[in-house]
């Protein structure tokens, strides 16, 4: 199978297609391309008929899908979703140990302090809306504390680890995870369906200790009830690795206030990106070879 990584050249990428079995090429011979380096609005440029696999290296496929560059043929779509599972739930657990151990409030006191409202997270009671592969990786982290997990999913099957599982068109049950949960966490898919997922009714449900962790996409929170939710203390506190806006101008009331932790979209720093992506495109294309369903085929008809 030949196969081009491009637009940009990524070494490590090309030995994953080598050590899979595959054939590195030039565009214009290769029938499976590596997309990487350069966003959706460049792939017109690259896809030709002769492609029939196309690697995405993002877990989302939103700009893909605002690019218009999805769904116009026959062409399989794979993203890495799950790829970056772990180095994503290992995140999701700093933010919810500094938000519980109140370690924002501590670091901008500027004087010795003992914060008020330090909790722990041992024997928490913690939701995971999105319990795909980061929701699943978060799980396995957090054993250790004894946590009880509420899991929400498209199916409502049974989550590994999760006292109970809710289905994501469940509003009733979803109620009841925010109003039980001292930390929720949101890890699902930015889709039309989860756009504003978390908005002003669902903020009033949750717990006045509670925190909201944002790993996902900032589309899932209605940023303007979050702000408003935060300033009169309705919640704990928020930690958001994403935010809508993205970036988040200076000068945002997020940024200036007490109970908001923000990580700028650092849950996935470029140098740990590159190697999880390469594990993945090594797993494809050996699948590819043999015949095998790849990871991370794009349902366009569930957006992800």
């Amino acid at each position: 199978m030949k196969i081009h990584v491009g637009p940009v050249r990524a070494p490590e990428l090309e030995e994953a297609v080598l050590d899979a079995g595959g054939e590195l090429s030039t565009l214009r011979e290769a029938s499976a391309l590596v997309w990487y380096g350069a966003g959706p609005e460049r792939f017109g440029d690259f896809h030709h008929s002769g492609i029939e696999w196309v690697q995405i290296p993002s877990a989302g496929i939103e700009p893909w899908l605002a690019a218009g560059a999805l769904g116009g043929d026959e062409t399989l779509f794979t993203s890495a979703a799950g790829a970056y599972a772990e180095t994503v739930a290992e995140h999701a657990l700093a933010l919810m140990l500094a938000g519980t151990r109140q370690l924002h409030t501590i670091a901008r006191a500027g004087s010795w302090q003992r914060p008020e409202g330090i909790r722990t997270l041992l024997g928490a009671t913690v939701g995971i809306i999105g319990a795909g592969g980061i929701g699943r990786s978060l799980i396995r982290l957090l054993e250790p504390f004894g946590v009880r997990v509420l899991a929400v999913n498209r199916s409502g099957r049974q989550v590994a680890g999760a006292q109970r599982t809710i289905r994501a068109d469940d509003s009733e049950g979803i109620g009841e995870l925010l109003g039980a949960c001292d930390h929720v966490v949101i890890a699902a898919p930015a889709t039309t369906s989860t756009d504003k997922l978390i908005a002003a009714t669902e903020l009033e449900r949750m717990q006045p200790h509670a925190w909201l962790v944002n790993i996902a996409r900032g589309s899932l929170v209605d940023t303007e009830a979050l702000v408003a939710a935060l300033a009169e203390g309705r919640i704990a506190g928020a930690a958001l690795d994403v935010t809508d806006p993205e970036p988040l101008p200076d000068g945002h009331p997020l940024f200036g206030e007490p109970r908001a932790l923000i990580s700028p979209h650092s849950a996935n720093p470029q140098h740990l990106l590159l190697p999880a992506l390469a594990r993945r495109v090594h797993t494809n294309v050996a699948r590819y070879l043999a015949g095998e369903p790849l990871e991370g085929v794009v349902d366009l008809s569930a957006g992800y």
